[in-house]
């Protein structure tokens, strides 16, 4: 894998996926692409997961819901889902890993840190596995 892509999946877009994706940018930077859609996108981002991930140094507020397509699972060599089931399309070959993660959507700021912090830890753990080079 020279510059693997990865897709986070969840059903609104809006919280964990979009947290997971911020996250993966900022710790990976240009070594990994990384995509982020949903079974059923949200109309904007979960602001508490906004300011849970600013408190940390990372800005997704600019960041919209998309929509998952086949085209994106295609594209990508590790699909994440969080919480999407069998509504995310199946390809032979693609890495797929189901993260159990709490939904933060409607919850407080003191409950989406801790879902902050677990996601953190399994995108380092994700790079690490990737073994993609500085």
């Amino acid at each position: 894998m020279s510059k693997p892509t990865v897709l986070f999946v969840c059903v609104h877009n809006a919280g964990r996926s979009q947290m997971a994706a911020g996250f993966l940018q900022a710790l990976a930077g240009d070594r990994i692409d990384v995509l982020s859609a949903g079974s059923q996108p949200a109309d904007q981002i979960n602001p508490m997961a906004v300011e849970a991930m600013r408190e940390v140094g990372i800005d997704i507020a600019a960041e919209q819901p998309k929509v998952l397509t086949t085209e994106s699972v295609q594209a990508s060599d590790v699909v994440i889902t969080m919480g999407c089931g069998d509504e995310c399309p199946y390809f032979p070959g693609k890495r797929y890993e189901d993260w159990k993660l709490d939904d933060p959507a409607g919850q407080g700021l003191d409950a989406v840190r801790p879902i902050r912090d677990e996601i953190r830890g399994r995108i380092e753990a994700l790079i690490e596995s990737l073994k993609v080079v500085e």
